[in-house]
C-alpha cells in the first residue's frame, strides 16, 4: 500500500515537472526581443534602408547626367527644362538619402558608429553637389530662352560639369552607405554570435 502511494506521488510530481518542462521553453526562447537585439535590429535596418536610398540617389544622378550628354550642343528651352527637372529629381533623391543616412548614423552600434558617420558625411556632400546642379540646370533653363546661342552654350556646358561632379558625390556615398550597411550587418552577427549559450545566463 505504501509502495503504491509512493508510486502515485511520484507520478504526480513526474506531471507537475512535465507541465513545467511544456510552459517554460517559450519564456526562454525569446532573448531576440531584447532591448539590445531591438536596437541593433533597428540599426541594421535604417543601414540598409539608407543604403537603398543612396542607389536610388545614384540612379536619379546618373539619369540626369545622360540627358545632358545626350543633348550636348542643343539647346532649346524644352531641352534644357527637362534637364532641370531630371535634376530635380536627382536633387530630392539625394536629400532624402542624406535624411536615410541621418536616421542611420543616430540608430549605430559603437561598431558601426564610424562608418554611418563618414556615410552621413558623404551624403551631405552628394546633396550639396546635387542641388548645385539643380541651381545650374536652373540658370541654363532660363538662359536657353532668353540669351545668344553661346551664353546658352556656355551654361549648358555648366550644368553637365556640375552634373558630372554631382555624379561622382553620390557614388563616393552610395560606396560609404555600403561600407556602413555592412558594419551594421556585422555588428549584428556579432551580437548573434555572442548570445548567451548558457540558460543560466
Amino acid at each position: 500500500m505504501r509502495m503504491k502511494i509512493l508510486v502515485g506521488l511520484l507520478s504526480l510530481a513526474m506531471g507537475f515537472a512535465s507541465a513545467a518542462v511544456g510552459w517554460d521553453p517559450p519564456g526562454q526562447l525569446s532573448p531576440a526581443s531584447t532591448p539590445s537585439q531591438k536596437a541593433k535590429d533597428a540599426a541594421n535596418k535604417a543601414a540598409q534602408e539608407a543604403q537603398r536610398a543612396a542607389r536610388n540617389a545614384a540612379d536619379a544622378a546618373n539619369a540626369a547626367a545622360d540627358r545632358a550628354k545626350a543633348n550636348a550642343g542643343m539647346i532649346s528651352t524644352a531641352l534644357a527644362e527637362g534637364i532641370r527637372h531630371a535634376a530635380q529629381r536627382a536633387a530630392e533623391s539625394a536629400r532624402r538619402f542624406e535624411a536615410k543616412a541621418s536616421e542611420s548614423a543616430a540608430l549605430a552600434l559603437d561598431a558601426g558608429k564610424e562608418a554611418a558617420d563618414a556615410a552621413l558625411a558623404e551624403a551631405k556632400k552628394a546633396t550639396k553637389a546635387t542641388e548645385e546642379a539643380l541651381q545650374r540646370a536652373g540658370d541654363a533653363a532660363r538662359l536657353a530662352g532668353q540669351s545668344t546661342q553661346e551664353e546658352a552654350e556656355k551654361a549648358a556646358l555648366r550644368t553637365r560639369a556640375a552634373l558630372q561632379i554631382a555624379v561622382e558625390a553620390t557614388r563616393r556615398s552610395v560606396q560609404a552607405a555600403r561600407d556602413a550597411a555592412a558594419k551594421a550587418i556585422e555588428a549584428t552577427h556579432g551580437a548573434e554570435s555572442h548570445a548567451p549559450s548558457s540558460p543560466g545566463k
